[in-house]
């Protein structure tokens, strides 16, 4: 299996994200952000 890092610049993306008036709705998941390798 081929390991696979994320860039910084996605990880803030979704740090960004959290912080911005589209996540209001947000209240409290785990979000995993591993590009999918945890589903394997």
């Amino acid at each position: 299996m081929r390991a696979f890092f994320c860039l910084q610049a996605e990880v803030a993306q979704v740090a960004l994200f959290l912080l911005s008036d589209r996540a209001s709705y947000v209240t409290g998941p785990a979000l995993v952000v591993d590009g999918g390798q945890s589903s394997i």
